[in-house]
């Protein structure tokens, strides 16, 4: 190894090691601006320079390769002069504003300005008056802010090969712009831009910056990673799409199943939060990330992940799940994977939970449903139905070492109107389980749901295929407002079902018991008090009457708790337990999910379960933490390359039922991607966890 003296010190460098790099590595700051650690070095900023012994001038320290027997010196009149007279260069042109910037504390000029100079008001500025960009997606770009050093160009370029950013001159004054052409700039998505953040990653003054993302008490992975971030099960979003892309779908089920054992079942009902915080639809429409995960579970021929997942050594400690949903399969899952024998009591006659009564068969079929349910029984959860539990303390009488309460939210709400008792009003929730258990109500011709949310849609759309003509659905919200997801209401719209949003409901008009119709009125405003109360506002000259045979409430659902249970409600109705911990006030009982939080969906009962799940495990003496590895490492390729057009790539289009034959039944309303699609919606990622293997440059004070 190269011996060097830097400042009188002998340091050992490594073969083929710059002067900086040598320095950095040993401790000893050197100033450099336009070199990166993800850059080919060019020396051209001038702060990075040294004397070497022997030898004339001075030497830029990031491209001059240190020898054996080299004499360095860092520090010197000379060089201090040569550095003063850089950076004074750099800052002439730069905007002075940064109390205002959003870089400010977070910036390399400004750390550089503070190492080099004592005060920077004796700096002579020019003005520069080069327009803010902000027509761009993603990214804005202030040319007034950049100081030339020529990192974006060459990341664009050298590290990502796709090469948009150019040097260009106006009226004397040296920009960085878009696109070849010396006289005009071109938008990024016009040039061939990939949007992979590499520019804005190594930019070291904020002239080209993240737009909102950034700056809000995020980490730099939570605003990098929305789509991750956003995942309740926090699965790991561009990795799964990269496996896809290139063509390895069973790594990309093994990786999503690190996170959730039911990866099938949620590509046909994640309400995907991740799609809507996905930084592609800033440009145009935002991954179909759910879909993508379909077609990785429904594509896994080689199910690598049965292969990989391994099992710990028996704990000889007993779990009592009550609960076979979501959050009580999920959690039985992990405590299994983690060595304790798990119970899963079931009050149904099949495993399940909501998702086997609650979600209609046009959404999830049975047969998808059981097939993940068969993975969890294999693993050697053992799952007892039929059932009911009446106490906690009978299982705990039993020796189980702990017991997790995830009975859900079975116990639909009735609004307490004038006409909501009697026949002809069901709650959503055993209207939707009467019908999934073939035993459906008769409804009549005309049906009303009232509510707005997820199930209020479902119960609407059941009602259709279960042969009433005409179903309506009313709620507070304006319809922009819906609780639903804006598929799920225009599908419904599709099927014919009218919406009323901003009614407030009045009363259930009878006539001779029988419903007749609902009373509305038009809501104004309204809102929750701190006590959760509902207050609304009415226009009292609205009130409106609606023809209906049958009146089905989707307005929440609270757990139905035996009464000698045995464990504390809260004034709400649900179990009482501590957000983080899950523990209830029974010493050894807890409680997850639907049951303490009230309704939410499949993928946050799902994340519930295997959080509490740790929480157990560290209870019995475990760590508390699972760490699956079922998929190989991701490779993320530096390169990306130009893509003509790849802004403009549409969404793959999802293959469904025409709506006037899927109402006739219960068939499979969404198809999954065959591989021609799905190859082509992978390849619209921007690939925004590239930007995390980028390794950020450390400021003066870290040395």
């Amino acid at each position: 190894m190269p011996r060097v003296e830097i400042n009188g010190n002998a340091y050992e460098t490594e073969q083929g090691q710059s002067i900086l790099d040598a320095c950095l590595q040993n401790g000893i700051y050197v100033p450099h601006l336009c070199s990166h650690n993800e850059l080919h070095p060019i020396g051209a900023c001038r702060l990075c320079v040294v004397e070497i012994a022997g030898e004339d001038g001075l030497f830029p320290s990031c491209a001059t390769l240190a020898e054996d027997g080299m004499e360095i010196l860092t520090a010197s009149e000379a060089v201090e002069e040569t550095r003063k007279m850089a950076i004074e260069l750099m800052l002439s042109g730069h905007q002075a504003d940064c109390g205002t910037c959003i870089k400010y504390l977070n910036c390399e000029l400004q750390s550089l300005k503070q190492y080099l100079i004592e005060d920077d008001l004796s700096v002579r500025r020019r003005s520069r008056l080069f327009p803010v960009t902000e027509s761009n997606p993603i990214f804005s770009h202030e040319p007034n802010k950049c100081v030339l050093c020529g990192r974006c160009v060459r990341a664009c370029r050298d590290l990502r090969g796709i090469g948009v950013l150019y040097y260009k001159h106006d009226h004397g004054e040296a920009y960085i712009g878009v696109g070849p052409d010396a006289d005009e700039d071109i938008s990024l998505a016009e040039a061939g831009c990939r949007f992979c953040g590499a520019c804005a990653e190594v930019c070291p003054t904020g002239a080209v910056l993240d737009r909102d993302e950034f700056g809000q008490n995020k980490s730099r992975k939570e605003a990098l990673l929305p789509c991750s971030n956003a995942c309740p099960a926090e699965i790991d979003v561009p990795g799964y799409i990269r496996f896809i892309r290139e063509g390895q779908i069973s790594e990309a089920a093994a990786l999503i199943r690190e996170r959730v054992p039911f990866p099938l079942i949620l590509g046909h009902i994640c309400s995907h939060p991740c799609e809507s915080s996905c930084r592609r639809g800033q440009i145009d429409k935002a991954m179909s990330i759910c879909m993508l995960k379909r077609f990785a579970a429904e594509n896994d021929a080689e199910q690598i992940w049965e292969g990989a997942i391994q099992k710990k050594a028996e704990t000889g400690k007993r779990v009592a799940v009550i609960g076979a949903g979501p959050a009580g399969l999920s959690a039985g899952y992990y405590l299994t994977l983690m060595g304790h024998a798990v119970t899963v009591y079931e009050e149904m006659a099949e495993p399940g939970g909501m998702l086997r009564y609650g979600i209609p068969e046009y959404r999830l079929p049975l047969d998808v449903l059981r097939r993940e349910l068969e993975d969890i029984m294999n693993l050697g959860v053992d799952i007892r139905t039929n059932a009911r539990i009446e106490s906690v303390e009978a299982l705990l009488s039993e020796g189980y070492d702990a017991v997790l309460v995830a009975i859900g939210a079975h116990r639909g709400l009735k609004l307490k109107i004038p006409g909501s008792r009697g026949d002809g009003v069901l709650a959503a929730v055993e209207f939707l389980r009467s019908v999934r258990m073939g035993e459906a109500p008769d409804l009549g011709d005309r049906v009303m749901v009232l509510g707005g949310g997820s199930v209020a849609f479902d119960c609407a759309r059941t009602a259709i295929r279960c042969g009433s003509q005409s179903v309506m659905v009313a709620c507070l919200e304006p319809r922009s407002g819906m609780l639903a997801t804006e598929e799920e209401i225009n599908a419904a719209e599709q099927e014919n079902v009218a919406i009323y949003p901003s009614r407030s409901f009045k009363r259930i008009i009878r006539d001779e018991g029988r419903v007749a119709g609902v009373e509305l009125m038009d809501v104004k405003s309204f809102y929750y008090d701190e006590e959760r109360k509902l207050n609304v506002e009415t226009d009292d000259e609205s009130s409106h009457v609606i023809d209906a045979d049958m009146v089905i409430f989707a307005v929440g659902q609270l757990p139905d708790v035996p009464d000698d249970f045995g464990i504390e409600l809260t004034d709400r109705g649900l179990v009482d337990a501590d957000a983080m911990s899950f523990a209830t006030g029974v010493e050894g009982v807890y409680a997850v999910a639907d049951a303490v939080t009230g309704t939410d969906k499949a993928i946050s009962a799902i994340a519930a379960g295997r959080k509490a799940a740790l929480a157990i495990d560290k209870r019995l003496g475990g760590r508390g933490r699972l760490a699956l590895k079922l998929a190989s490492e991701v490779q993320y390729p530096a390169r990306l390359g130009r893509r003509d057009g790849f802004a403009e790539l549409a969404r793959a289009d999802v293959s469904r039922e025409l709506p006037q034959d899927r109402v006739c039944d219960f068939r499979l309303v969404e198809h999954g991607f065959d591989a021609e699609r799905a190859a082509y919606e992978s390849g619209r990622c921007l690939q925004c966890d590239l930007r995390l293997k980028m390794k950020a440059e450390k400021f003066w004070s870290s040395y």
